[in-house]
């Protein structure tokens, strides 16, 4: 099995999937990138499925606006099918709404898992 590009991998993700408001190019990626059924873990909720990512990426693009996106911090690190990219999220140009990071389990190169971690605010 080839090396993965864990770097490449969850900046895709942060990017084509978390960063993509037009659904169908975001279903598109979430094809190439996920495992067939794939789960996400929010602190709050528990998202199993292809399609369950890509409409809660729509929903929280749509409900921030047009302007807010995520920024990658450096790059993401990893290793034994374990990765780990930190970002940052707000209005492009604007003040930082939220910090956090993804960490993914990889399985044949693809997101199998998926945790969402918040740093507290305030």
């Amino acid at each position: 099995m080839p090396d993965t590009d864990y770097d490449a991998l969850l900046h895709a993700n942060l990017n084509r999937v978390f960063g993509e408001r037009d659904a169908s190019k975001r279903d598109a990626a979430i094809a190439e990138l996920y495992v067939a059924e794939p789960v996400m873990y929010e602190p709050d909720k528990v998202i199993e499925g292809r399609a369950a990512i890509s409409k809660v990426a729509g929903a929280l693009l749509e409900q921030f606006g047009p302007a807010f996106a995520f920024t990658p911090e450096g790059k993401a690190v990893g290793h034994h099918g374990l990765a780990t990219l930190r970002w940052h999220a707000g209005p492009a140009g604007g003040p930082v709404a939220v910090t956090g990071a993804d960490v993914a389990q990889i399985e044949d190169g693809r997101i199998a898992r998926l945790w969402v971690l918040l740093n507290p605010t305030g």
